[in-house]
């Protein structure tokens, strides 16, 4: 008599999966705040809002930065830019974070891969006050190439801050620029083709000019804003904030300004980061082409009424990160003009 066929014959491991949630319920636990109502392994996870509070929410993924991290066998950095762009997604629009929620999918589960993912995602959750509620590990056997995984997050957060969330703009407006930690979480199907198939580079070859690899400046985590602003957006002195992504500054800036406003950067105002000036002189790519692919080094830009700058960019100094001011608002139609190459 022929053995019967299992679960496991089909590709998913059902024991593996379940020694694998042992292990990720800690990690899940260590992010719990006083407002979650339900332990983890729940069908839903339960949290008490603050009564009365505008919600916001959002969605995203990694993208292809993930065929990074596949190179490097290096899993514990995509949760953290996974969590850090979510935050700053809902902190444009006012909101402090207060739940999250993942979901990796996988052709075969590894535990240690899943583990380590899991692990980026509570430690960025920590850091942003953040309950990880719960999420979803799914194994699909012929869906997803050996050792590749697929990894999507869901952020729900309160309005904290309305005076980001009326965005009261006006000409005169000053634009300050938050300095990115690299290249965060856009562009790398540029970075990809340009350093691996174009440059013929290795993720553990040096990165051109740095003592570092080409896998630790690719992987470098985006940062996270709320941080960084937490004590200017409590002081009411940021009015508008433009998160830096995919569309680069042109693409993103122009999303806050409203219909009769203009938005003037001034590009020479700050120094290109290492790694952009890299991209540009070995790609040979026109300067306004690469400011719609990436941040450019800046991951965050704040606007801000002319009394404030000084100590918005003071405060902003203090948390260690780059800040300095680059254009202003004038009056237009909602354009965003890049000057000063």
């Amino acid at each position: 008599m022929n053995k019967g066929f299992t679960y496991r014959d089909a590709g998913v491991d059902l024991d593996a999966a379940q020694e694998t949630k042992g292990a990720l319920f800690e990690l899940v636990r260590s992010t719990r705040t006083e407002f979650v109502s339900s332990d983890v392994g729940s069908f839903g996870g339960r949290f008490r809002s603050t009564e009365g509070r505008e919600l916001v929410a959002s969605a995203d993924g990694v993208g292809t930065k993930l065929k990074v991290a596949f190179l490097a066998n290096r899993h514990d950095t995509v949760g953290t830019d996974l969590v850090n762009h979510c935050v700053n997604d809902i902190l444009v629009e006012g909101a402090r974070p207060l739940i999250f929620m993942d979901y990796v999918a996988c052709g075969t589960l590894n535990p240690d891969v899943v583990t380590d993912v899991v692990s980026g995602l509570a430690r960025a959750c920590r850091m942003n006050q953040c309950a990880l509620l719960g999420g979803e590990t799914a194994e699909m056997p012929d869906f997803y190439a050996p050792g590749e995984y697929d990894l999507a997050g869901f952020i729900v957060g309160e309005v904290a801050f309305p005076e980001v969330a009326a965005r009261d703009l006006c000409p005169g407006d000053k634009i300050i620029g938050i300095g990115s930690s690299g290249i965060h979480t856009n562009g790398y199907s540029f970075v990809r083709e340009l350093f691996f198939n174009r440059m013929g580079l290795k993720v553990t070859d040096p990165f051109p000019g740095l003592d570092a690899t080409v896998g630790d400046v690719l992987l470098r985590t985006h940062q996270t804003y709320l941080p960084v602003l937490e004590s200017s957006l409590e002081a009411g002195s940021i009015r508008g904030l433009a998160h830096v992504t995919g569309g680069g500054i042109p693409g993103n800036l122009n999303r806050i300004l409203g219909e009769t406003t203009d938005a003037v950067v001034y590009a020479d105002t700050w120094e290109l980061p290492h790694e952009f000036q890299v991209i540009a002189d070995e790609s040979g790519t026109e300067v306004e082409e690469l400011f719609r692919v990436f941040n450019m080094g800046i991951g965050m830009m704040a606007i801000v009424h002319p009394p404030d700058v000084d100590k918005v960019i003071s405060s902003v100094k203090s948390s260690g990160c780059t800040v300095f001011e680059c254009g202003e608002l004038i009056e237009g139609e909602g354009n965003v003009r890049l000057e000063g190459f």
